[in-house]
């Protein structure tokens, strides 16, 4: 049994873990205001914007003169899995669920005999990966400095993107991201954005339009925006997932802090009864024996 200074110390010990968790847990609640509030008002315009691309997407068909972005290369020999993790850990399985969607994603194309190539965002989801995906290693952003993402920042990962794409590095891009729904729930999702893959909505099948210029013009110059508004999406959705993630981790966290302090303090008010109660048989023993 510890003694009573040991229990004391390790009582003081969990008292301050749970102050820092528990203001952990109100920075992380206030952040997940400005971040869910940044997603959510994102998805109107990102849906819109990819129900007009769907429909110029659809319009163009598979004729011969599609953008190569539309196309693709006639190839899927190569893919480049561009995951998205946050920067810092403590939001509980949010870092490693997408980690492990990656993963099980790369080790299905390794055994369809395709070459894998990762583009990282953010330091967890590069050092969960690097002991088994190392060598598949292509490139690393680093947004540590970034307090709250920017459209400017999904533009420097897409032009970084779309520069290996026209050298020729890989065929097919994919980006792996939480989607967030709730506090307690954010979605591992993986989503091609190279060759682009829009959704018709039913809602806009059957509208016709008049384009001028071209739809293929218009593709050409519109693709490059669809790929930085769907990796700024994605890291929108991150942000809110992030910060959820890790209020409800700190929650979790205080509570269980919470029940190992009365446990802790009932142990130790057991073991201080006893030291009493020994005193006390010493002090009447000794008091008999005179």
């Amino acid at each position: 049994m510890p003694n009573l200074k040991d229990l004391k110390n390790r009582i003081a010990s969990v008292k301050s873990t749970r102050k820092i968790t528990k203001a952990m847990q109100m920075v992380a609640a206030a952040k997940l205001r400005r971040a869910q509030e940044s997603a959510e008002q994102a998805r109107p315009y990102t849906e819109r914007f990819n129900a007009v691309m769907a429909g110029l997407a659809a319009s163009v068909g598979g004729s011969g003169s599609a953008p190569k972005l539309l196309a693709g290369t006639g190839s899927d020999k190569v893919h480049l899995l561009i995951v998205m993790t946050a920067e810092r850990g403590l939001c509980g399985g949010f870092n490693s669920n997408i980690s492990k969607l990656a993963r099980s994603h790369a080790q299905r194309l390794a055994v369809a005999g395709k070459t894998v190539k990762i583009l990282t965002v953010g330091k967890k989801g590069r050092d969960a990966l690097k002991r088994d995906l190392a060598s598949s290693f292509v490139g690393h952003v680093d947004l540590g400095a970034v307090k709250r993402v920017a459209y400017a920042d999904a533009q420097g990962v897409a032009r970084d993107v779309l520069a290996r794409f026209d050298a020729g590095d890989f065929d097919v891009a994919t980006i792996f991201y939480s989607k967030f729904v709730n506090v307690v729930t954010q979605t591992p999702t993986a989503q091609q954005i190279i060759p682009a893959a829009f959704e018709v909505e039913e809602s806009a099948q059957g509208t016709l339009y008049d384009y001028e210029p071209g739809e293929e013009e218009i593709l050409a110059d519109l693709l490059p925006r669809a790929v930085a508004t769907q990796i700024f999406a994605a890291l929108l959705e991150n942000g809110a997932s992030e910060q959820g993630a890790r209020m409800s981790a700190m929650d979790n966290a205080t509570r269980n802090a919470g029940e190992m302090i009365e446990k802790l303090t009932i142990e130790y008010n057991r073991s201080r009864q006893a030291v009493i109660t020994n005193e006390l048989i010493e002090i009447i023993s000794g008091a008999e024996a005179l």
